[in-house]
């Protein structure tokens, strides 16, 4: 009987229809991928999956049968890992991986540290075949044949199969391929429209392309409609809420970088505690921005790009790692050429995103990383905020008046565990039910954040500072993954049911305050991004901009843009398709009327122009003056 089933199991590997069944197999990891990322998807992206996994099929069916065996589990074992990184990396940042990554690997650690909290127990579906595979050949002794010469006949029809498979893959796969560079910046239709593999195809291309795929391959032509743009939003978006042009001049500025700090945080109560009364109360004392959005779904670096440079991030850190040695019209040099002294402070290696070199080519006086530092305390192996902040008021004592101060804080960093934390009192909340998990964890790692923060401005105080200083603070981007399921029932135990677009708006929106001695109690409700921190600050100093694709935060300009086609106002949003905020229906952009339907089609064109212009800027460093 044994020897019987070994037989059975012998002949069905050594067939055709081991490598059909495997393309079944993959066709359902697939799927699997498209159900744990971008969610349910049309019958053509599943038909479009079926033609390249039929191609795959069909090459291999072609193979002599020892090549072909080995070559479909070799396919499976490569296809398998790539659908799993690109579902868990998704799950880390709202995107698939691209090969142009692949010059960030040095930076790894960061998202290594998060895997284990985000794998599902749905990820073993991608591996289970290989587990039945490798139990299968030590328990029944599978053996790969090799079978005796093919006949003509048997050539004939393996050739017949190739010349079918790469027919369909041309009629079918490749126009699918192509129709990504329509939407450049969104990966989800991508992925929709060619299959994650077309996808990946497709991103292998642009990797090697990407300069010629820019609109602006000169300054002169970009600069001639970025004023064409700025001329329509200065007549359409001029008049400002509140006149505060030039009440900085001549005063101290000081920007909070907080890690990860969402804005659902602020005047947020667990067991009775508020999670940062600092934040809380700085926020009701001065000016609170309560639809700040971050600008991609990717790293800190990103969000340092944007504020210094007012353009967008261009793919997790990489404006920072590849394009360092790019001009912009950067915070610093303005600054710097109207006489502040310029700092930054940043508790973390000088390698890690390229800090040392990027800050080191900017007029910065004073750029404090960590070996500027002494090591009195390290959480998550940056030294703490709290080190940082009271180290960093040293330097500040010291400075040249007035100055501009960008501090960096990483505390409150993944995976949230304040591992290193000296003293776990200044932990001052109950997570109660969520105590020990990521949700928990990541409470605590806020309310610590608050409590630095907090020292920082006690530290002023003592130090005379603060009277004379405005402070910027706000998140870099989003802390938890969007649809946290833990963090969705703390919101409904809240606010009741929740809408996609609702998650989704969460998922981007980070918290922000601004003080400005003699000015309090505002509350700003607007949407505004880090490409309006620049144009915002020399309005306030009264400093002459440069080119900054950012508009004043206290001007009218009623919607913002994210890197990836997300543009969102304070009634829609658009992400693959108008929504409405208040209710997160769809909107039927063919039912609205016209007035409505004109104002969406503004929004949606001038995205594209500023995502265009952004992105030539940043490639094609066109702000250098040899442009």
């Amino acid at each position: 009987m044994k020897e019987k089933i070994v037989k059975t199991i012998n002949k069905a590997i050594n067939s055709i229809a081991f490598i059909i069944i495997i393309g079944i197999i993959i066709f359902g990891k697939t799927m699997l991928f498209y159900n744990q990322t971008i969610g349910e998807v049309e019958i053509n992206t599943i038909l479009r999956t079926i033609s390249f996994i039929g191609v795959l099929v069909a090459i291999l069916c072609a193979l002599p049968n020892r090549a072909r065996i080995v070559g479909v589990i070799i396919s499976d074992i490569i296809i398998s890992i790539l659908l799993f990184a690109d579902n868990t990396y998704y799950v880390y940042s709202r995107t698939t991986l691209s090969v142009a990554q692949i010059t960030n690997l040095q930076y790894g650690e960061e998202i290594t540290k998060a895997i284990p909290i985000m794998l599902s127990p749905m990820h073993i579906l991608y591996f289970v075949d290989f587990i039945i595979l490798i139990a299968l050949h030590y328990i029944k002794n599978i053996k790969i044949e090799v079978l005796k010469k093919a006949s003509k006949k048997t050539i004939i029809a393996r050739c017949a199969s190739v010349i079918a498979g790469i027919a369909l893959f041309s009629i079918v796969c490749v126009p699918t391929v192509k129709s990504s560079s329509n939407a450049p910046y969104v990966r989800d239709m991508q992925i929709k429209d060619a299959t994650i593999y077309g996808y990946h195809i497709f991103d292998m291309k642009s990797a090697i392309t990407k300069n010629n795929q820019t609109k602006y391959k000169n300054r002169t032509s970009m600069l001639e409609d970025y004023e064409k743009l700025k001329t329509e939003y200065s007549e359409r978006y001029g008049e400002v809420q509140y006149n505060l042009e030039g009440s900085l001049k001549g005063k101290n500025v000081i920007i909070v970088q907080l890690e990860s700090l969402q804005n659902f945080l602020i005047n947020q109560k667990i067991n009775g505690k508020e999670i940062t009364p600092n934040l809380n109360k700085f926020f009701s004392e001065n000016i609170e921005f309560t639809n700040m959005y971050m600008q991609s779904y990717t790293t800190t670096a990103d969000s340092e790009h944007s504020v210094i440079t007012s353009t967008y991030p261009i793919e997790n850190g990489m404006a920072f790692s590849r394009y360092y040695t790019n001009t912009y019209d950067d915070l610093f040099n303005i600054f710097h050429s109207n006489n502040y002294y310029t700092s930054y402070m940043h508790g973390n290696d000088a390698y890690f995103w390229n800090r040392g070199n990027v800050y080191r080519r900017l007029p910065v006086d004073s750029l404090a990383l960590k070996d500027s530092f002494r090591e009195e305390e390290y959480i998550n192996g940056y030294l703490s905020d709290e080190t940082v902040y009271k180290q960093g008021l040293e330097k500040i004592e010291n400075f040249d008046k007035p100055f501009i101060s960008f501090i960096i804080a990483a505390s409150s960093h993944l995976p949230y565990e304040l591992e290193g934390l000296q003293d776990r009192t200044k932990v001052s909340i109950d997570t109660g039910k969520y105590k020990n998990t990521y949700f928990g964890n990541y409470l605590e790692a806020a309310n610590y954040a608050d409590y630095a923060f907090g020292e920082l401005l006690e530290g002023l105080k003592e130090k005379g500072l603060y009277d004379n200083t405005a402070i910027l603070v706000y998140g870099d981007h989003n802390g938890l993954n969007m649809y946290e399921e833990k963090m969705l029932e703390f919101f409904e135990e809240e606010k009741g049911k929740l809408t996609d677009v609702d998650i989704k708006l969460n998922f981007a929106n980070v918290l922000c305050g601004l003080r400005i001695p003699g000015v309090s109690n505002i509350k700003i409700d607007k949407p505004v991004t880090k490409l309006d921190v620049k144009p915002t600050l020399t309005y306030l100093c009264g400093i002459e901009d440069g080119i900054s694709l950012g508009t004043n935060m206290f001007g009218s300009k009623d919607f913002v843009c994210l890197n990836n086609e997300i543009i969102i106002t304070d009634k829609y949003y658009y992400d693959n398709g108008w929504h409405n905020r208040k209710t997160g229906e769809d909107i039927d952009i063919e039912k609205v009327d016209e007035d409505l339907r004109k104002q969406l089609d503004t929004y949606y064109n001038n995205m594209k122009l500023e995502l265009d212009m952004s992105n030539s800027i940043v490639y094609n460093n066109l702000l250098s003056l040899e442009k």
